[in-house]
């Protein structure tokens, strides 16, 4: 999902966002892509004290509500980062 908010926002901005792709510029978008995924997989630590503590019934029952809430927020900052790397005068 979020490889396509940034290649949508991309899309939208050819072809001036053609000569941003650079070596530097590809690294930075692996960067933020890696960071992305160490904030994805942070949720399991979290997952697993839930899973083992007395909440365990509750936590079962709206875990699905929290991930749908952390997929939009990673969503919504994808959207600002593409905002801001594809089209700098916003």
């Amino acid at each position: 999902m979020l490889a396509a908010i940034v290649l949508t926002y991309f899309a939208m901005g050819l072809p001036a966002t053609k000569g941003l792709l650079t070596v530097n510029f590809v690294l930075l978008l692996f960067l933020l892509a890696v960071l992305a995924n160490v904030a994805y997989c942070a949720a399991y630590a979290v997952d697993i004290f839930a899973q083992i503590s007395g909440f365990r019934e509750l936590w079962q029952r709206v875990r699905w509500v929290l991930f749908a809430i952390g997929v939009a927020f990673a969503g919504v900052i994808t959207r600002f980062w593409s905002l801001a790397l594809f089209n700098p005068r916003h």
